[in-house]
């Protein structure tokens, strides 16, 4: 986000929106981002606890990873764990460079998932997606690639809309997003969301409002969707009051403050913003969130597997770089239990 003011909080906050994706109503236009390894169902029903978010999304999922374990495993794959049961509307992203894998996995979503809306990720920039499997933010350079992809996705899944998430480019000196938002309009799909860097920056610098916004007047129907350092209700009224955008998506910081969704609805709405959860409070949700998955993989696999979490939750604390040192290394669930009651204590903790 530039170093503009921030808009102050006020009455005077700007009044936003609902926005239609295809049949789908997103109300507040504040969605939750898919970002891979974090928001599994467990995440996810925590966010929809707190409310405030106008459209959740699972981790994204690569197609022909999800065609070989469909027909190779008797478990559905990881990255679905409760899309079937959970309250909708839901967005799945999928990613892959195949368009006939890509719209055979998006018409198996809509069919047997039910899932709402199905988006395509054209901005990932980890090498493993980019330069091995010539996916993500790799197909920037290959607008054509990119439409076809949306055209046949768009075709299987219809009438269940398909979106898009894009960077700006692959480098600084190819920003072309103006060109693949228009293609992927032309291609069918239903909103436009884009992240403010480029590929060649992953998470460096600052997300570029300004680029986001220029892509507004080059879209006919569509929603254009901004994605980027969006950390506070502050930032958030600060890019609806300054830049060309119908949506935004809260990413990295929302692991850590599953609250911020609501605060940032009160901001919208011109209503007092909830301060954030006591100590008691986060504790108690850190414990939630381990119950969830332990209920899913058991207790010492949820411990392994809530380290990556409570790291997000310490972020800001007093103490969180030790926290997080030690909850890195927990095997089991007593051992968990052990870290939360010395970073997270509470009066019963003394007794």
């Amino acid at each position: 986000m530039p170093t503009a003011p921030e808009t102050p909080l006020s009455s005077a906050a700007p009044l936003v929106q609902p926005i239609q994706i295809g049949n789908v109503t997103v109300d507040p236009p504040v969605l939750q981002a898919p970002m891979a390894g974090y928001t599994n169902y467990a995440f996810r029903q925590i966010v929809r606890e707190y409310g405030g978010a106008g459209l959740i999304a699972t981790e994204m999922i690569n197609a022909s990873s999800f065609v070989w374990l469909d027909e190779n495993t008797p478990e559905h794959p990881e990255r679905l764990w409760g899309v079937r049961q959970e309250p909708k509307p839901l967005a799945v992203q999928i990613w892959d460079n195949h368009p006939e894998t890509m719209a055979k996995v998006g018409k198996r979503l809509v069919e047997d998932y039910q899932v709402s809306i199905v988006d395509i990720n054209f901005g990932c920039p980890v090498k493993k997606v980019t330069k091995r499997a010539k996916s993500g933010s790799y197909l920037l350079s290959q607008p054509q690639k990119m439409g076809a992809i949306i055209e046949q996705v768009v075709q299987a899944c219809h009438p269940t809309p398909v979106t898009a998430k894009i960077r700006l480019g692959c480098t600084r000196d190819q920003i072309n997003a103006i060109d693949i938002a228009q293609v992927v309009e032309g291609a069918g799909a239903a909103a436009l969301t884009v992240h403010g860097r480029t590929a060649e920056d992953m998470f460096r610098g600052h997300s570029d409002w300004d680029q986001i916004s220029r892509l507004k007047p080059f879209l006919k129907s569509i929603p254009l969707i901004g994605n980027g350092d969006l950390d506070s209700p502050d930032k958030v009224l600060h890019a609806f009051a300054n830049y060309d955008v119908d949506g935004v998506m809260i990413a990295r910081a929302c692991l850590g403050r599953p609250w911020l969704f609501a605060q940032c609805q009160s901001a919208l709405a011109g209503e007092p913003i909830p301060p954030d959860p006591t100590l008691e409070q986060q504790r108690q949700c850190l414990l939630h969130h381990f119950d969830l998955l332990a209920d899913r993989f058991g207790e010492d696999k949820g411990a392994h597997l809530m380290r990556r979490y409570a790291c997000c939750y310490a972020q800001g604390r007093s103490g969180a770089r030790a926290f997080r040192t030690h909850v890195a290394k927990v095997d089991t669930a007593a051992e968990f239990y052990q870290v939360v009651r010395e970073y997270f204590p509470t009066d019963s903790d003394s007794d």
